[in-house]
């Protein structure tokens, strides 16, 4: 399969590959500072609020200088990914597989907590920076001692973070009729106001504390999963 431009162009960006440009003058801030100006942007106004001339404006140089280190604007987002994902979680100091993928699982959803914006922007054929590659490797060492495959240990952490992902919007200040959004104390009152049209949300929107939408469907996985190993370890046992 032929190499991609741009994304060769993007691993090079992000990996560090990338020459820095020798004419004009000489450089005033690195891509670095540009991130986080772009990720400061996000996490303020929104994905859609970042535009190279917003974050050129941020940092008081002209549209026309950023481009000397980022070509686009899908590679000023994949630099504030990179930014904005910051170090992968350390699972040392956890016992068991399953507390570090709950540990892990919890790190990430805090990560999309902090930067809403970032679940939507790591999806599909893309490359990946250093250190957003060192999570999902973080991950993989919690399932180094089990019987499962290379592969199936990969499928693991997919349906976990994908997991969370899923979760994330739900678990989001006002997306959800029982988060904390804005809209939330009309929603409650419409709620209790018609419990008996809608008799189940009514209930959950009372009980379901905030913060653990989410928790249930992980335990669920790692309960499967659990029972998976057990399983695989019987089987590997079993042969000659």
């Amino acid at each position: 399969m032929p190499v991609n431009g741009s994304q060769k162009a993007m691993a090079d960006l992000l990996w560090g590959l990338r020459k820095p440009s020798s004419r004009g003058p000489r450089p005033a801030f690195d891509v670095d500072r540009i991130a986080r100006a772009a990720v400061a942007v996000a996490d303020a106004d929104g994905l859609e609020a970042v535009s190279m001339q917003r974050v050129a404006a941020e940092l008081g140089f002209t549209k026309m200088a950023l481009y000397r280190y980022v070509n686009d604007k899908a590679e000023l987002v994949a630099v504030m990914i990179e930014a904005a994902v910051g170090a992968p979680p350390d699972l040392s100091g956890v016992t068991g597989w399953r507390a570090e993928l709950e540990e892990y699982a919890r790190q990430l959803s805090a990560v999309w907590r902090r930067h809403p914006w970032l679940p939507s922007v790591t999806t599909g054929d893309r490359v990946m920076g250093p250190r957003e590659t060192a999570w999902p490797e973080s991950a993989l060492g919690a399932l180094a001692g089990t019987p499962l495959t290379e592969r199936e240990r990969l499928d693991v952490i997919t349906l976990v973070s994908n997991h969370v992902r899923a979760t994330h919007a739900a678990a989001t200040p006002g997306t959800q009729t029982w988060t904390d959004g804005a809209a939330a104390p009309i929603m409650r009152d419409l709620l209790l106001r018609n419990a008996d049209r809608f008799p189940l949300l009514a209930g959950n929107h009372a009980t379901t504390p905030a913060g653990t939408v989410g928790d249930f469907g992980l335990r669920v996985i790692l309960d499967g999963l659990e029972q998976a190993i057990a399983r695989r370890a019987t089987e590997d046992a079993a042969r000659p």
